[in-house]
């Protein structure tokens, strides 16, 4: 059985209709992308009334009153005009006559509105019986000594005995309250002059009243592509978006960057001017460019956005990109020419205190948007992702360079430049680890054994090739083997088949292997092809590695100075090593602690 279709509801729709007009004109676009619009039940608008306004932006619509569009049209643009003309910036000794203040501010916007013909007056309210003659302060004056005129639903849209502007709260300590609701009007006006020159000049038909302004988001993202190269490739691949309601729903108090889609995401209700939208454009793509998401390698996800955040930061304000917002502006100059590897090292020694600080996003989450708990790079498509970032950094390095743009951080240029480099698989940096403490053995030549003679010349003796005495000695290393259910066995085996193909090529005669996980299985010193192809884990319980550790600590068979090779996915406890050592460990994990030896990630 079909369901029948639901009935649309007409008072939404020429709601719908009103708000999309007013969003999209000149003179009042800057204000309402600020604004939040709230219609629905138990709002502060009263039961007679159309609409009042805070002077936060909150704009309380009556969720039921039927209306045309145009009539939605005049009742928004009142209520954005109490904002926009500083109507709630008076003296306090003129707020405390809120009545009073309330009718002289109606009279100027009804004015207003009459001369701009923006939308029809309700037919609920006549027109308005008092003469405009001065400033709101004269309108005020005259009221408070001769009184209002009556009747009171002549002057506001918030119905019979009521004020259809709020009265002044409380300031709050939070992202929203500060914006400058004088300095967003200007800025419409400055739009709709340019709407209106256009017009005359026919570079714009005119037709309706939607506006080809661009946010300030828009512009920078324009003034990096024209007149900023290092960051005009990255800036011309992502979408800007820009809005308020899927902004609260992801959290996102300023600005947030999803890699994978190329979206950045502006929080119009964060109230940035053009050069905090460059500066903070310029944060995000920074993220994007210098792989900061790829280079976390099982970091706490947080705690190293905010450690790139204060690297990004610094650059920018040295570099002079805009201007540093007020919220989410993690910078500290005593923290200058520190790597964002470096801080986060410092700043996991004390978690507490930075786990309180504020990214663009806000409090405890990064600026960084990951998708499904899943990276971006460790999908297939990511490769392609992570080459084409890198490339058009790069590529912007050497354009920014060639037409003198200005000058660049020393770090920067130099992060830039190693990212031009293909990474080293994780394979050849453990090969490298080996000819550190396996260099090639010394052989000396020798008549002690026997030797085999050329045909030609049997009776001539050959010397033999054989090590030097005892270069063998202490030619070895420990490797600790978490076995625990948790650990992966295809990762057991790349490790363990990599650990016997150096061996065999650096002629290490054996290696002490330990099995650990709830328990301790040594297994002795093995020969490396014993690893390769006889091995056989034992274990598959918990994880506690620091006894192997001390095991081979004790042992006194195993050399004092020989180097361990631990390989684990992280999941183990903190452990004490005083000896050299190494991790081998899975892409995208971390250690409980912080790690003084060298970590070779698999993938």
């Amino acid at each position: 059985m079909a369901r029948p279709k639901r009935k649309s509801d007409p008072a939404a729709q020429n709601f719908a209709v009103a708000v999309e007009t007013v969003s999209n004109h000149p003179l009042f676009s800057p204000l309402f992308r600020r604004v939040s619009i709230i219609r629905r039940e138990e709002n502060a608008c009263p039961q007679s009334g159309w609409a009042v306004v805070g002077d936060h932006g909150h704009v309380h619509i009556h969720p039921k009153r039927r209306a045309d569009p145009d009539e939605w049209v005049y009742v928004l643009a009142h209520c954005l005009l109490h904002l926009g003309l500083g109507h709630f910036e008076a003296k306090s000794r003129i707020l405390q006559r809120h009545r009073e203040w309330t009718a002289a501010c109606d009279c100027a916007v009804t004015d207003f509105l009459g001369r701009l013909k923006l939308g029809r007056r309700p037919v609920e309210m006549p027109p308005i019986l008092v003469p405009v003659a001065g400033s709101e302060e004269k309108l005020f004056d005259q009221f408070c000594e001769s009184g209002i005129p009556e009747p009171w639903s002549e002057l506001g849209v918030a119905g019979p005995e009521h004020l259809d502007m709020l009265p002044v709260s409380k300031p709050r300590l939070t992202w929203g309250s500060g914006h400058d609701w004088r300095q967003l009007f200007g800025l419409g006006v400055a739009l709709a002059v340019t709407k209106a020159l256009n017009v005359a000049a026919g570079k714009d038909s005119g037709l309706g009243l939607q506006s080809a302004a661009q946010s300030p988001a828009q512009r920078a993202r324009e003034w990096f592509i024209s007149s900023y190269p290092l960051l005009g490739a990255l800036a011309a691949a992502f979408t800007i978006i820009e809005d308020a309601e899927l902004c609260r729903r992801m959290e996102i108090s300023v600005a947030a960057v999803d890699v994978e889609s190329k979206e950045i995401y502006l929080n119009p209700m964060a109230g940035l001017d053009h050069q905090e939208c460059r500066f903070v454009m310029a944060h995000e793509l920074l993220h994007v460019g210098l792989r900061h998401q790829a280079r976390r390698q099982g970091r706490d996800s947080y705690l190293w956005n905010v450690a790139c955040d204060f690297v990004i930061n610094g650059w920018l304000v040295d570099m002079g990109i805009g201007d540093l917002p007020n919220f989410g502006g993690l910078h500290d100059p005593e923290l200058k020419g520190l790597s964002a590897e470096a801080l986060y090292d410092r700043m996991v020694l004390d978690m507490r205190r930075y786990r309180k600080l504020v990214t663009f996003r806000g409090c405890g989450i990064g600026d960084i948007l990951e998708r499904g708990g899943r990276d971006w790079w460790a999908m297939g498509e990511g490769i392609d992702l992570d080459e084409f970032y890198r490339r058009c950094l790069t590529q912007g390095l050497v354009y920014h360079e060639t037409q003198c743009r200005g000058l660049l951080p020393s770090r920067l240029v130099e992060e830039i430049r190693a990212l031009s480099q293909p990474p080293i698989p994780w394979d050849v940096e453990l090969a490298q680890w080996f000819d550190r403490w396996f260099a090639p053995v010394e052989k000396v030549r020798t008549y002690s054994r026997p030797s085999r003679r050329q045909q030609a010349t049997p009776d001539i003796p050959r010397p033999t090739q054989v090590p030097r005495h005892g270069a063998e000695d202490g030619r070895t290393f420990g490797v600790v083997l978490d076995t625990s259910g948790s650990m992966d066995r295809l990762i057991l085996a790349k490790a363990l088949g990599a650990i016997a193909s150096y061996s065999m090529a650096r002629e290490v005669p054996a290696a002490r292997v330990i099995f650990c996980d709830a328990a301790v299985y040594d297994q002795g010193y093995m020969r490396p092809e014993e690893i390769a192809h006889r091995v056989r884990v034992k274990g598959r319980g918990g994880t506690v590695l620091q006894p192997a550790v001390d095991l081979l600590d004790q042992a006194e068979d195993f050399p004092s100075k020989g180097p361990l090779l631990l390989i684990t996915d992280g999941q183990c406890d903190r452990l004490r090593i005083r000896r050299e050592h190494a991790f081998l460990m899975p892409q995208g994990r971390r250690l409980p602690f912080i790690p003084k030896g060298r970590i070779f990630r698999i993938r």
